[in-house]
């Protein structure tokens, strides 16, 4: 089954919400490489605008100023019809064009090309011919491959974000749903009474792991198909059953138990059942996050007397401390190639997103809210989502692993927060 068949089959697997995630860029860079997305030929007879959406992803990444449609000196639909000193007095650097025919079949033939301006040649082209059903899943994979052509960097705009809503007016107030990496197509997973936490995604996206009260207030830990909807309670020990995270070959969670009366973390192999204390102390241990190598994980610990980050060689059970600046660092996460670490950072009483690199050692605040939690990073390693306050109203936002592009991404409805990017699907 192809990648965007399979995506098809898990969003018919749940009824769609109408809520969506709003996407505002409220921060770009001052370098950002201007481009033009000429509206593609046959688009506005589409029931989906591919050249917006496309354009709508590069501007959101931050690292694109699409130049307005209405300011283009002309609009060429293919190679004949590019006219390079139209752009070029225009400061562009980079044209896009296309067209979308209507097929017999009901689906359609979308086909772009990408050229660069300067240099006056034709980078690369394509043609996708898409049911109605995959318009959006064609137009983000345009944007992921002009992404990557453009930047050496993998796009991330196929991708999905996880998280959990709260609605004090609806009788089932919390929902666990998933959208697109753009705030589109929002899908609910799980509607509970009770609080749900901690969701994560399987490496391969075709699950989902998260804690849910719904068994009498209790915690447990549940893992969900998202393709056949099938859910497994996995983790209800006495007391807390909490921070789930898939191993990088799907095979194991680690987790948060206090089983044995105080938080440490274990090892749970999904196959076998067969559970694997990992940390001894009297300190609390929480929040295990897996570094890529499999080998090692990083969690929360206030082992030193406030919450820090600690790495864990799971082999040998070996544990070190990583973090050191400040009184307060909790809620890991790491960047695809294991090199930055990046997690909430308490300073003058306000809690940020710090990243740090564990090469150079630096380290650097990147967001300006005060009550930050939850970062997660995109699995290009290019930006971090997270949650926030605004105005008293749970939010999401994100911000570029350098701090230089900010992202909002409020809902229309309740409350946001616990956000997990999705790997590349």
């Amino acid at each position: 089954m192809s990648r965007i068949a399979l995506l098809v089959v898990i969003l018919l697997s749940f009824s769609t919400a109408r809520a969506e995630l709003l996407i505002r860029v409220t921060e770009g860079r001052v370098d950002a490489v201007p481009i033009a997305i000429v509206p593609f030929e046959g688009a506005q007879n589409a029931p989906e605008d591919v050249s917006q959406i496309v354009q709508a992803d590069l501007h959101r990444s931050g690292q694109f100023k699409p130049l307005p449609a209405e300011d283009m000196l002309s609009r060429p639909r293919n190679e004949s019809e590019v006219i390079y000193r139209d752009f070029r007095v225009l400061g562009v650097e980079y044209i896009i064009t296309g067209s979308m025919k209507a097929q017999e079949t009901g689906g359609y033939e979308v086909s772009y090309a990408l050229f660069d301006v300067n240099r006056q040649v034709k980078l690369m082209s394509e043609t996708y011919r898409p049911p109605v059903s995959q318009l959006r899943d064609v137009a983000h994979a345009i944007s992921d491959r002009i992404y990557e052509q453009l930047t050496g960097i993998p796009g991330a705009f196929s991708t999905k974000i996880l998280y959990v809503t709260h609605n004090r007016n609806d009788k089932n107030p919390y929902q666990l749903q998933y959208a697109d990496a753009d705030g589109h197509r929002v899908t609910t997973i799980l509607r509970s009474k009770e609080p749900i936490m901690s969701p994560t995604w399987s490496p391969d996206g075709r699950k989902v792991a998260y804690v849910s009260f719904e068994d009498d207030g209790l915690p447990g830990i549940y893992t969900h198909d998202l393709a056949t909807t099938n859910r497994e309670k996995v983790s209800s020990f006495r007391g807390i059953n909490g921070a789930p995270d898939w191993s990088p070959d799907g095979q194991k969670l680690a987790l948060t138990l206090s089983r044995d009366g105080n938080p440490e973390i274990y090892m749970l192999d999904m196959a076998t059942k067969q559970l694997t204390r990992l940390t001894q102390h009297y300190g609390i241990d929480t929040e295990p996050r897996w570094l890529p190598d499999g080998e090692h994980l990083v969690f929360t610990s206030s082992r030193s007397g406030g919450p820090q980050i600690y790495k864990l060689n799971i082999n040998d059970k070996s544990v070190r401390r990583v973090s050191f600046q400040g009184a307060y660092n909790a809620r890991p996460d790491v960047t695809p190639d294991g090199r930055y670490l990046v997690y909430v950072h308490r300073r003058n009483g306000n809690f940020n997103v710090g990243v740090q690199d564990l090469q150079r050692g630096t380290f650097n605040i990147v967001t300006r809210t005060d009550m930050d939690e939850s970062p997660s990073v995109a699995p290009n390693g290019s930006m971090v989502i997270y949650g926030t306050q605004d105005r008293g109203t749970g939010v999401l936002e994100a911000v570029s692993i350098d701090g230089r592009v900010k992202v909002k991404l409020p809902s229309k409805e309740g409350e946001v927060r616990e956000p997990a990017w999705s790997p590349f699907l």
